[in-house]
């Protein structure tokens, strides 16, 4: 990595926690969840899944492993698939989370070819990382060969007209309003060929 690539950005992300390991499921309070979700009492639920009341509360309560059949009958009482039954319960969570950036109060990472924007910077945990470009570079002269990192990336051109490298593909000329979505392992420099520095929104994702 040099200090020219974004892949320092990334690093940033990903120290902020974007990587957080599973926590384990517990299977009793997911049914549980899942019944309270849908505003069922503990009868109403055990009846669409044609189990016992007193059965339906040891599975939740954790004092019974249910069999496989009573699994399948939960999950057609619930209307739901086997596998969705042990979904960690977050997923199926709205969380809320917001934040907002106003325009020119991202955090600054400017470097020899980029300066950059990072966008959503106090919010932990992302799966994806925004930031905007202001591109310096007119030449493919200027790196330190192709950019790299994991991910996916898009990228939209906002201002100016850039000229886009990649591994694989010959280079495509972009203006404002063009798009362009790619395998970030694959090498690919981005330089402006406008009189002016282009600017670019660049996501890459962080899973």
């Amino acid at each position: 990595m040099t200090s020219r690539d974004p892949k320092s950005l990334i690093r940033i992300a990903r120290s902020n926690g974007a990587q957080a390991e599973a926590e384990p499921l517990d299977l009793g309070a997911r049914v549980r969840e899942l019944r309270k979700a849908r505003d069922w009492t503990l009868q109403q639920a055990a009846n669409k899944a044609g189990l016992a009341r007193s059965t339906l509360s040891k599975i939740e309560n954790g004092q019974m492993s249910p069999t496989y059949d009573a699994l399948k009958k939960l999950a057609v009482g619930l209307q739901i698939s086997v596998p969705q039954l042990f979904t960690p319960p977050q997923k199926d969570q709205i969380n809320g989370r917001m934040t907002l950036t106003k325009s020119g109060d991202g955090s600054a990472h400017a470097t020899a070819t980029y300066e950059h924007e990072l966008l959503a910077d106090s919010l932990t945990k992302k799966q994806m990382l925004p930031y905007r470009a202001r591109v310096r570079a007119r030449s493919m002269d200027e790196f330190d060969g192709w950019v790299r990192h994991d991910g996916e990336e898009f990228l939209y051109v906002l201002t100016g007209v850039i000229r886009l490298f990649t591994e694989f593909y010959e280079p495509v000329e972009m203006r404002r309003g063009d798009s362009a979505y790619y395998d970030a392992s694959m090498g690919h420099n981005v330089i402006s060929v406008s009189d002016e520095d282009a600017t670019i929104l660049w996501v890459t994702s962080l899973s």
